[in-house]
């Protein structure tokens, strides 16, 4: 099987790549931008499957196609589940979320083998799915979560939380109100609850509120601090690999 990653983040990338090397797929081709992948598709054999980013560094991935007739079977990556449209499920072969979890990359190459006999189950129309970028269905995120508190069960509002995090094995939610409260859940999957544009992860560990943050601060190695309005009692820190992505997203 011959696999590219086209992908603007070379740590991603290369993280990518040793997960597709433990499944026993070795890939051929590592490609950061849009320019770069036009050039490559233009003097090289496309492949079998791409592992592609949406949003690269020098545009959305979809001007590839625009400019290259390309007939591989693709696999979106993103760090954005807005654009995780069900028309775009059933057009491509999947659509990964990162950071990406191994257990579901072995099922989207899975699903890739299974369909690899059928290439008309492949094809992609990607003027309609540029429309749903521009205008994505809405989608009902959660607006609330019960805690309980004693023998009472207390309801937060979402807007209410500053941020989500994990420690000890718990995932809690602080509020503006300076409390913190367990969740009887995770962070995992709080990814697919949560409001993309109000909430976004900001390391393995946060989740933070866009309403509530105070300060932004250049950090050690090429990362960011982030300051909220009240919750204080651990360092936010954007880590690196989640910088670029979370300046799109204040934007």
């Amino acid at each position: 099987m011959n696999v590219i990653i086209i992908e603007d983040e070379k740590p991603a990338a290369r993280r990518l790549s040793r997960l597709l090397a433990d499944l026993e797929i070795t890939v051929s081709v590592m490609l950061h931008s849009v320019e770069e992948a036009i050039q490559w598709f233009e003097n090289n054999k496309h492949p079998d499957l791409i592992f592609l980013d949406i949003q690269l560094s020098d545009g959305l991935s979809f001007e590839i196609f625009e400019a290259i007739e390309v007939k591989s079977a693709i696999i979106f990556t993103s760090a954005y589940d807005e654009y995780a449209l069900k028309a775009f499920k059933l057009n491509s072969i999947d659509y990964l979320l990162k950071p990406i979890d191994d257990e579901e990359l072995a099922r989207a190459v899975e699903k890739y083998k299974t369909l690899k006999p059928q290439p008309q189950k492949l094809a992609l129309d990607f003027e309609d799915i540029k429309k749903l970028l521009v205008n994505p269905i809405e989608r009902e995120y959660k607006k609330r979560f019960t805690v309980r508190v004693g023998q009472h069960l207390k309801i937060i509002n979402a807007d209410e939380v500053e941020c989500f995090y994990s420690e000890n094995k718990g995932t809690y939610a602080a509020t503006s109100d300076g409390r913190n409260y367990l969740l009887d859940t995770t962070l995992e999957n709080l990814e697919a609850e949560l409001e993309p544009k109000m909430f976004f992860r900001i390391s393995r560990k946060f989740y933070v509120n866009i309403n509530s943050i105070k300060d932004i601060i250049w950090y050690a190695n090429s990362r960011l601090q982030i300051k909220l309005n009240h919750y204080s009692e651990q360092e936010l820190i954007v880590s690196r690999e989640r910088v670029k992505n979370f300046k799109l997203w204040l934007e």
